[in-house]
């Protein structure tokens, strides 16, 4: 007996407006009207029987059938678009498109990349500096380098646990409010990287309890976070390994010997499929070996 499934346009339309969590930016990417997909998704909700959106004032959000659904046919859209670029000769040429963030990629690889080019010479890379979110499909991004801890319809690895630590400008370690203990951070601005969760974790594991340290102004750009801290505006988290050689020349200082796990780490993050083009493999493969070089150095 033949399998009925869903029409293709429907599927297409859905994946769209789920990717983006939005009708509109799903109309664009496809060249069509907003009403041609509401059209789409509601003809797709009447033929399956379930909802797939929760259709709330300027935003959507998917219901856990949507959320299902969308794992299962973002990831057979990824892997159609991934196979048919991979046909022919296409993956043996053509730059290979990397996004991550410009801290990241100014602290932690450009030190390590020239092994990459000297063992890799025919792959032409091109590093994209951002702090947005990669969008794969309506970019030319291959591979990206993200902190966070949840990618849907993506794949991840993991790359680094990030171990945080509070830094800041020396003048802050005098002066009338003097950086000798945690709890005199309550003196003091603190700075927070997006989602303000570090500051909470790094006090509650120090002990403090007169503040949770959601306060403070967000920089979502690290390179300007650790900047602000340098020039005497607030304190910081760094992540250890990145900060060496700023505390080794002076331009931060290091108050306390407390660094705490963060939940978020650094995960590369690519489509479903994407390890079946040899570049892009070949790239994921070399960063997780750099990472445990570096984790083996640390601990050793």
């Amino acid at each position: 007996m033949a399998r009925s499934l869903p029409s293709p346009i429907a599927l297409r339309s859905f994946e769209a407006a789920a990717r983006h969590l939005s009708f509109t930016r799903a109309a664009r990417e496809l060249n069509v009207t907003q009403a041609a997909i509401s059209h789409q998704v509601k003809a797709l909700e009447t033929d399956i029987g379930v909802l797939l959106f929760r259709r709330m004032t300027r935003r959507l959000a998917l219901t856990n059938e949507g959320a299902a659904l969308y794992s299962v046919v973002g990831d057979a859209f990824e892997r159609i678009v991934s196979t048919v670029e991979g046909f022919g000769a296409a993956d043996s040429g053509g730059a290979l498109t990397v996004s991550l963030g410009p801290y990241f990629a100014a602290a932690w690889l450009a030190p390590r990349i020239g092994r990459f080019w000297r063992r890799n010479p025919s792959i032409e890379l091109h590093l994209h500096h951002t702090t947005e979110p990669v969008d794969f499909r309506s970019s030319e991004i291959d591979l990206a380098v993200d902190w966070g801890d949840d990618w849907p319809g993506m794949s991840s690895d993991l790359l680094l646990h990030v171990k945080a630590t509070p830094v800041c400008s020396p003048r802050l370690l005098e002066g009338p409010h003097p950086l000798r203990s945690p709890a005199d951070l309550k003196h003091h601005t603190l700075l927070h990287e997006r989602g303000q969760l570090g500051w909470p974790l790094w006090l509650a594991a120090a002990g403090v309890k007169s503040f949770d340290g959601r306060a403070g102004p967000v920089i979502d750009d690290y390179n300007v976070l650790l900047h602000a801290a340098m020039d005497g505006h607030g304190v910081a988290l760094g992540e250890v390994s990145f900060i060496v050689d700023d505390v080794a020349a002076g331009r931060l200082a290091q108050p306390f010997d407390l660094a705490v796990d963060m939940e978020a780490a650094y995960y590369i993050v690519y489509p479903s499929g994407a390890l079946e083009r040899p570049k892009v493999r070949v790239f994921r493969d070399w960063l997780l070996e750099e990472a445990g070089a570096a984790s083996t150095a640390v601990t050793a």
